[in-house]
């Protein structure tokens, strides 16, 4: 009797102590809480007016130029709206509880039909409808199941092309739709990998479709829209990034932008059926980043990334007469559409000062028009920080000297010395530039925060040579330069070399990983999105339709050499060195990096004994789009920064 009660205490005793190593478990709307204490509602409270701050994204201008379409949040979700003119009031014409996007005006229709699309919780298996503006219906297109990439839809307006996953869920096809006659989608080319379209030709007979083979690998082909024969227009033989595609004045060119003859993304007219490749840009050292033509004279509108700005260019069809587009704001231009008959450029903005906005521009006088005026939540655009530019040395040589890394940096008020937070954009074919981030704001004007965005080796923008110099086995020489940052930053008096975090999202994340791993000595915490732990079980879960393309970036993990890298320097598999604070949040749903990476990170540290907290939101994918879970996460970042940062 004695022994069963003794026994009964000791495994009360046990249940007890494991039940305090449980950490506490809560939901918030659709985001699970896991080891994450109770906060200040102050916090949120003072943080409202940055949590409304908006933008409004340009999606589509009509064909006479005197109407927009703009994707824009007013509730959780980003949705379309119709603007009548310029700065009149926003029409919403969307509401769902998941953002729509891709909103265009259907052709032909006087402006009465959109092409719109939406997936299902962060899921990406977007799904095209049309939407009649006049009655309200909403029509499905496309199977409701599989994954479809952006569509095309020709000038007359009677027929969309797309590319879809239907066949086995991993190659994307090419399919046309007539829009006029309804109907299912007809399988017009079966293909392997991943394909886009880009546009229909002038006339609507032909298809121009990009094979993406990785951020240094493209090939273009002409589709023929009725029978699906087929042309290749890019070389394939040495393997060449080719960007932009769009037909030049009646269907007889194409422009691309391509680094096939140097370090950088020239603009190149392609005569079709010639072996002609004509640069635009030779004196330009950039990349250009986007390009347009106007329909009826097929002068070219093109964009420039000049170290992270964008500067608009017009010219004639051949490059002639080139002019810099002055009067608009310094910051990131996106999204260029010509209006089909009065020469009207529409475009996206977006600056460090102020959220996205739609603008117009006259092409070629170069007017420009100003159509929306988004929301900075009632705060004081003066008190913007605007990032300062600098290049820190890093630890390899170029041509005997120092290779500098480009980074941006928000400075708060005050001498400091100032905590820091380093950020790492994802991608890794992706570039830090200085946009309107309101958190940051937040953090550098409440919080005394120093934000340093940093372009660490593989980012683009700066030439073909540094894109590539952290491909494969070479993947951690970019955590290499975080390190070098931290070097820069010990002998900056203003900032406070005890009080270092990074953040980063997808594959940020796993440089937030990779560097608390790296430097656990120098870091005290680190917020990890939708990142990478292990590059082995990212490679092995992530959907067979990415795999490949990833494989290109980081490897084939199939290759034993190659495997055993990809082991070492996985974070997961250095987990034990983490010492700074860690939080962990991801999107149940996220169909690039599985949430398995982020499971098993959490898990191992708590294993290892360590605390970390962990948010789940059940209902979205590769980020958080609804407002309600990134409002909440944005409240999370900043009192795990006042909690394991600041002090």
């Amino acid at each position: 009797m004695r022994s069963r009660v003794l026994s009964a205490v000791l495994l009360a005793v046990v249940c007890a102590g494991l039940l305090a190593d449980e950490p506490e478990k809560r939901q918030i709307g659709q985001m699970v809480l896991e080891g994450i204490p109770e906060w200040d509602d102050a916090v949120r409270q003072r943080m409202l007016q940055y949590l409304n701050v908006r933008g409004a994204s340009l999606q589509s201008i009509s064909a006479d130029g005197r109407r927009i379409v703009i994707a824009t949040r007013f509730g959780d979700t980003t949705q379309l709206h119709v603007v009548d003119a310029p700065l009149a009031a926003r029409r919403q014409v969307t509401f769902f509880d998941e953002p729509a996007g891709g909103g265009a005006f259907i052709p032909g229709s006087n402006g009465r039909r959109l092409l719109y699309s939406k997936d299902r919780g962060g899921d990406e298996k977007d799904q095209f409808y049309t939407l009649d503006l006049a009655t309200g219906r909403h029509t499905l297109l496309t199977d409701g199941r599989s994954r479809h990439a952006d569509g095309a839809v020709s000038r007359d307006g009677r027929r969309l092309a797309f590319t879809g996953t239907a066949r086995n869920e991993r190659d994307f096809d090419l399919y046309t739709l007539d829009l006029a006659g309804g109907g299912k989608p007809k399988l017009l080319l079966e293909r392997e990998g991943n394909y886009y379209v880009s546009e229909f030709s002038p006339d609507g007979g032909k298809i121009l479709l990009l094979r993406y083979v990785s951020a240094k690998e493209t090939q273009w082909f002409v589709v023929d829209a009725e029978s699906g024969e087929n042309v290749a227009i890019t070389p394939t033989s040495p393997p060449t990034y080719y960007g932009g595609g769009v037909w030049g004045y009646q269907g007889r060119a194409v422009y691309l932008t391509s680094d096939r003859d140097g370090d950088f993304r020239k603009l190149y007219r392609h005569e079709l059926g010639t072996d002609a490749w004509h640069c635009l840009t030779t004196d330009i050292d950039w990349d250009v980043s986007e390009v347009a033509v106007e329909p009826r004279t097929g002068g070219v509108a093109f964009i420039v990334n000049e170290g992270g700005i964008s500067r608009l260019f017009f010219a004639d069809a051949r490059g002639n007469a080139r002019k810099l587009v002055t009067g608009l704001p310094t910051g990131i231009i996106s999204g260029l559409s010509f209006s089909t008959i009065n020469a009207t450029l529409g475009l996206t903005i977006n600056s460090a000062g102020s959220p996205s906005d739609a603008y117009t521009v006259s092409y070629p006088d170069g007017r420009v028009t100003r159509w929306t005026r988004s929301e900075i939540g009632g705060l004081n655009s003066d008190g913007f920080v605007s990032p300062e530019l600098f290049h820190f040395p890093t630890f390899d040589t170029v041509q005997g000297k120092p290779r500098e890394i480009p980074a941006f940096l928000y400075k708060p008020a005050g001498n400091g010395p100032h905590p820091v937070v380093i950020y790492a954009h994802g991608g890794p074919e992706s570039q830090f530039r200085p946009g309107f981030i309101s958190t940051f704001q937040y953090w550098v004007n409440e919080l005394g925060i120093c934000v340093i965005a940093t372009n660490v080796r593989g980012s683009t923008g700066y030439g073909r040579a540094f894109h590539q110099l952290d491909n494969g086995v070479k993947r951690e020489d970019s955590v290499k330069d975080i390190g070098a940052l931290l070097d820069w930053i010990e002998k900056q008096p203003e900032l406070d070399s005890g009080r270092i975090g990074i953040f980063g999202g997808s594959y940020g994340g796993y440089m937030v990983l990779g560097s608390l791993a790296n430097y656990p000595k120098r870091f005290k915490a680190g917020i990890d999105i939708v990142g990478i732990a292990s590059f082995i079980t990212f490679l092995e879960k992530t959907p067979e339709y990415r795999r490949n393309l990833r494989r290109e970036e980081y490897g084939d993990e199939r290759d034993p050499v190659i495997r055993k890298v990809l082991e070492r320097i996985s974070p997961l598999n250095n987990a034990e060195k983490i010492q700074a604070a860690l939080f962990v949040a991801h999107g149940k749903n996220d169909a690039r990096v599985p949430v398995h990476e982020a499971e098993q990170i959490v898990a191992k540290m708590r294993a290892l004994g360590r605390p970390v907290w962990y948010a789940l939101a059940l209902d979205e994918g590769h980020g958080f789009r609804k407002r309600t879970n990134r409002d909440l996460a944005s409240v999370l970042y900043a009192v795990f920064w006042q909690e394991h940062l600041l002090k």
